[in-house]
């Protein structure tokens, strides 16, 4: 009989990577992704209405006796591109390394996201093999490139929203148990995304007549281009507290040692205190509580010897809550200082909106995290760093999540995108009955 481990190393075998050109995403690793999961899982193809959006998207409907305030549960299908050089087994060979409670799946996928999606699909599996049926609309939303256009989730909000979907609760990839990320905090915490930082791409491109190296203009482009990068790097944008990290803090305050618990239990006058502290304690901590810029490629001229007629950088922007695409543009203007470096925007998008961290669907993720992975998890909101697909959701919902339930180490957690990837077999397990536990809580 094949387990859910083998099940999950089948699918975690299949290839399926998103490029930023689509032109060389292979397509039929896909294909072959979607043909595993109808063999694999026979009753949700059976019971559950599936379609197809945006060539690869896969859409769930598992009709409940309602259809008001439907759970929508998210994953994506598609994995990031790998250096196998750099793993100690092969990314897609999915290997099970060490014994008991330490054996864990090496695999590119293994957390991001193919866990999520396959522990979703086992826990489906097996509440209809149990006869189960929800008393409200369950939708499984599996897009095919979260990790560069995310428009295939876009076509699935899309078709929700024509049909007048509204969901009551939305749950996507994101946070999750984690042990020592909050200073001073003993307690493992469930961080669980209320809201995103916008996503923007800034091109920034000083021109020249360009001619040979051996006779360069006083300031060549080059020399402009890294002026304006290095003021951007000395000139970082303010701290501030914003009101998800505010509620996080709060929310753990009980649970952190003196002089913390004092200072988390008063940001009314502590705030400013709190905020430099975190700007200096790590580039996680760094990161919520500012809006981040950083040069991540640069591009010149083409030979060694020729000056550059453009030399290009493009600058990844994570905006803060309450920060605007507009009003970081305008800032980094003033920051450059220097009219002739031209500043495109590409790909921006404005932060989340905020989902509310009380009522009755932040209570009912809270009780799937003390039910199944620990009544001494801490259910927390937190201000999710990196972009994910249920951006698209807050269009129709007011209720969107990001948490992933697997305890994860540090190392864990450096491993998404890098090499040798993995997660614990018994903590993979574990969320399988979490999701369980959430689709039978209505």
């Amino acid at each position: 009989m094949t387990t859910s481990v083998e099940r999950f190393r089948e699918l975690l075998a299949i290839p399926t990577v998103s490029h930023a050109d689509e032109a060389d995403v292979d397509g039929s690793a896909f294909d072959a992704f979607a043909a595993a999961l109808e063999r694999l899982y026979p009753l949700v193809h059976e019971h559950l209405e599936v379609e197809v959006a945006a060539g690869h998207s896969r859409l769930y409907r598992w009709k409940g006796a309602s259809a008001e305030d439907p759970l929508v549960l998210m994953a994506h299908q598609d994995v990031v591109p790998v250096v196998e050089d750099e793993w100690h087994t092969p990314p897609f060979e999915p290997t099970i390394v060490g014994e008991g409670a330490d054996a864990a799946i090496h695999a590119r996928g293994a957390i991001d996201d193919k866990g999520a999606l396959v522990a979703i699909l086992e826990a489906v599996e097996s509440l209809l093999a149990d006869g189960f049926t929800p008393e409200r609309d369950v939708y499984l939303a599996f897009g095919h490139n979260e990790e560069t256009a995310g428009d295939g989730a876009g076509a699935m909000v899309d078709a929700l929203d024509e049909r007048g979907v509204r969901p009551g609760l939305v749950l996507d990839e994101g946070g999750a148990v984690v042990d020592g990320v909050i200073p001073g905090l003993s307690v493992p915490t469930a961080m669980v995304g209320v809201a995103e930082r916008g996503i923007m791409t800034v091109l920034l491109t000083a021109r020249e007549d360009g001619g040979h190296a051996s006779t360069p203009p006083r300031t060549p482009a080059t020399a402009r281009l890294a002026r304006a990068i290095d003021r951007l790097h000395r000139n970082p944008f303010p701290v501030r507290l914003a009101d998800p990290v505010r509620a996080m803090l709060s929310t753990v305050a009980p649970y952190a040692p003196q002089p913390l618990r004092a200072l988390f239990s008063h940001l009314g006058l502590t705030a400013p205190l709190v905020v430099r502290a975190f700007g200096a304690l790590g580039p996680e901590m760094r990161a919520i509580v500012r809006t981040t810029a950083v040069a991540t490629q640069l591009s010149g001229a083409p030979g060694e010897n020729v000056l550059a007629t453009s030399a290009r950088a493009a600058v990844n922007v994570r905006l803060l809550t309450g920060d605007t695409v507009e009003g970081v543009t305008a800032r980094m203007r003033r920051v450059i200082a220097d009219p002739r470096i031209e500043l495109e925007v590409r790909h921006a998008s404005e932060p989340s909106p905020v989902s509310p961290w009380r009522g009755a669907a932040w209570r009912r993720l809270a009780r799937a995290v003390g039910d199944t992975l620990g009544s001494d998890v801490v259910t927390t909101p937190y201000l999710q760093l990196g972009a994910s697909d249920s951006r698209w959701f807050t269009r129709i919902s007011d209720h969107v999540y990001r948490f992933t339930p697997f305890h994860l180490t540090r190392s864990e957690r450096d491993a998404l995108h890098s090499h040798n990837e993995r997660i614990r077999v018994d903590v993979w397990t574990r969320g399988i009955g979490f999701y369980r536990a959430l689709l039978a809580d209505s």
